[in-house]
């Protein structure tokens, strides 16, 4: 067994951290594009996380040490915020958003089209269930503010219709 493979020894020479799971982990982590992950096995806790900080271990078993906060990932390519005198449609929830009834769907709206009042214009799934997001008022879609798959937060821009 290679060095790298041993449990590390804690400060009072008790088994720490397994340095074999934390790099098992930390690479899981970079083949899938998540940003944390934990896993519980024999009373024991370990959490890696990635972000702008250090990936970090944390023992649950060991005396509690303040972790040090864990910056957020940068979002991708933001859409554009409305200007002030376009009033966007807001989520009513949270949730992830789609612009379409299923994958290779044509999207419910487009940049361009004309809506009418109560007509479907994305789906936000929120606890396995879909919810229709209809447009408030008639008008023309001047902006689409999300994109697909993306999560949205309560009462963040959606759609702006002019």
């Amino acid at each position: 067994m290679a060095d790298t493979d041993k449990p590390a020894r804690g400060p009072a020479g008790g088994t720490g951290t397994d340095t074999a799971l934390v790099r098992a982990l930390a690479e899981l982590l970079a083949e899938t594009g998540l940003t944390e992950i934990e896993v519980e096995e024999s009373g024991r806790r370990i959490r890696v996380a990635r972000g702008h900080a250090p990936v970090a271990a944390v023992d649950h078993n060991a005396a509690p040490v303040p972790a040090p906060a864990v910056a957020a990932a940068p979002a991708a390519a933001a859409p554009a915020e409305p200007a002030a005198d376009e009033p966007a449609m807001t989520s009513p929830m949270v949730g992830t958003v789609y612009l379409a009834a299923e994958p290779g769907a044509p999207n419910f709206v487009s940049v361009g089209d004309t809506v009418r009042e109560g007509q479907t214009l994305l789906i936000i799934e929120a606890m396995k269930v879909m919810n229709p997001i209809a447009a408030d008022r008639a008008g023309k879609i001047k902006a689409v503010l999300v994109d697909n798959a993306q999560p949205v937060e309560f009462g963040q821009p959606l759609v702006v219709i002019a």
